[in-house]
């Protein structure tokens, strides 16, 4: 693997800000730093904003790619006109970003061998598996990560070309294994990728998908971008891991609770960002901020648009004082297990665990008592109800409910003393909302209300003005 110098850094660019990358060229890649403010950095990208959703599925939606039609094929041509669809839709992306004829022309061409090539593979292992001997079920991990690579080899291919456009010495990594008939680990995938760098002369842009034995997919679905730029990261000793989105990590939403009412971190730990992910918003995959923590690397999430901006720096720092540093919410459902023959009897949370674990529901909360558990999960509603028919079945004489709320956390890396409950319960109160549960670990990181779902956004807005802006307002004026 190429030198690096002692504190170089591993970068990465997630979706919507790719599909910005003309503005990226001042604000992230040039503007008006010197070569080595230019080199000695590591870019992971990921796929232009909606390409990966059109290869696979919509991340929201849950409405069919090219892959879903693939993976439900009730007509051969569906795929094929979605493969279509997101060959269009990146030769769109890339000229926005490309203006030179040349430039195009060679995006274009690459689009054209990569969609074609994809297609014919697909077009074989359909005829293979039309012999009863093979199964079109046992390759389906395969040919999901064959698809959502396209789209990173795409826009890393197209930025590179921007780059050297601009005078900048970019060069392509490609860790999608296209063509390749080399067996990888992960680490191995990596180093050999970037072998050949000069770090100090030379512009990395790596694709985010990284083809290897462990299938990244499997383990990691949409997060295996991540997932390969920590490990870049740790592999190459980075002094610093930055991601760059498109705002600041935040006291709350600002569409929310208004811009000029919310605070930037600025600093933060680790297990703040695990608490982000578990509802829904993250900063970084928990297994990638593992990679980091335990190389002992520290992450800074910034706004690629403000390059002056030093963003969040998350370590493993402890907080100087306790404070809330975040309010946020998700929607979720809560599976509501009625037993009253549970009490002092084992074996009830294993099987529900078991459920959910077999229909992969995300649990973000739960609770208990003698005859009842409580879990409160992010899925579809068809997915929770596949989980309350296999549960009755195993529970006939369980009562079993299924209720639409939201869990509103406030989060900080120390709250101890803050009395977050008793303070977040009079304020919803005083604004008409009522808690159907709440609840707060013994480590003092996070502290849940659970609310009707129609009233999650209000609560989040009433739980940060309580909470955060009248906390800070009051710790200012003891300061000064």
């Amino acid at each position: 693997m190429g030198q690096t110098r002692k504190h170089h850094t591993v970068e990465k660019i997630g979706g919507t800000s790719m599909s910005r990358s003309r503005e990226l060229l001042d604000a992230l890649f040039v503007g008006d730093r010197n070569d080595e403010q230019i080199y000695n950095r590591i870019f992971v990208v990921s796929a232009y904003g909606g390409i990966t959703n059109l290869l696979l599925e919509d991340k929201k939606s849950g409405e069919p790619g090219a892959f879903g039609l693939f993976a439900n094929a009730d007509n051969d041509h569906g795929w094929m006109d979605a493969l279509s669809t997101a060959a269009q839709a990146m030769g769109e992306a890339h000229r926005t970003v490309l203006d030179h004829p040349a430039d195009i022309k060679d995006a274009d061409d690459f689009v054209r061998d990569r969609i074609e090539g994809a297609r014919s593979c697909l077009i074989d292992l359909q005829r293979l598996c039309s012999y009863g001997h093979f199964r079109l079920s046992q390759h389906m991990d395969q040919t999901r990560e064959l698809l959502s690579g396209l789209g990173e080899a795409h826009s890393a291919y197209v930025t590179v070309l921007l780059l050297k456009r601009n005078g900048v010495n970019g060069r392509y990594v490609d860790l999608s294994g296209w063509r390749d008939e080399g067996d990888y680990t992960l680490e191995d995938r990596i180093v050999e990728g970037l072998r050949e760098v000069d770090f100090t002369s030379e512009l990395p842009i790596v694709t985010g998908y990284a083809q290897c034995n462990e299938g990244l997919m499997r383990e990691f679905d949409r997060g295996y971008s991540e997932v390969t730029f920590s490990r870049i990261a740790a592999l190459t000793g980075a002094g610093e891991a930055i991601i760059h989105k498109e705002f600041h990590l935040s006291s709350a939403d600002p569409k929310l609770v208004g811009a000029d009412n919310v605070v930037k971190l600025g600093h933060t730990n680790y297990d703040v960002a695990d608490q982000l992910s578990n509802m829904g918003m993250e900063a970084i995959h928990p297994k990638a901020a593992k990679v980091l923590r335990q190389a002992g690397i520290p992450l800074r999430v910034t706004n690629a648009f403000e390059p002056e901006d030093p963003g969040t720096l998350i370590d493993d720092k402890p907080t100087d004082a306790p404070r809330v540093e975040m309010v946020t919410g998700i929607g979720v459902y809560a599976l509501e297990l009625f037993e009253q023959d549970m009490v002092g009897v084992k074996g009830y949370d294993a099987t529900v665990l078991d459920v959910l674990t077999r229909h992969n529901v995300r649990i973000v909360s739960k609770s208990s008592n003698a005859n009842t558990i409580t879990h409160y999960v992010d899925a579809p509603l068809k997915l929770v109800r596949r989980v309350e028919n296999d549960l009755e079945r195993k529970y006939p004489s369980a009562t079993l409910n299924v209720r639409n709320l939201g869990v509103v956390a406030a989060i900080g890396r120390d709250l101890a003393g803050l009395k977050v409950m008793m303070r977040g319960l009079q304020a919803l109160d005083a604004a008409g909302i009522y808690p159907v549960g709440m609840q707060q670990t013994s480590r003092t990181v996070d502290a849940q209300f659970i609310v009707p779902r129609d009233q999650m956004d209000h609560a989040i807005k009433v739980l940060h003005q309580a909470l955060v802006e009248k906390l800070e307002t009051a710790a200012e004026v003891k300061a000064a």
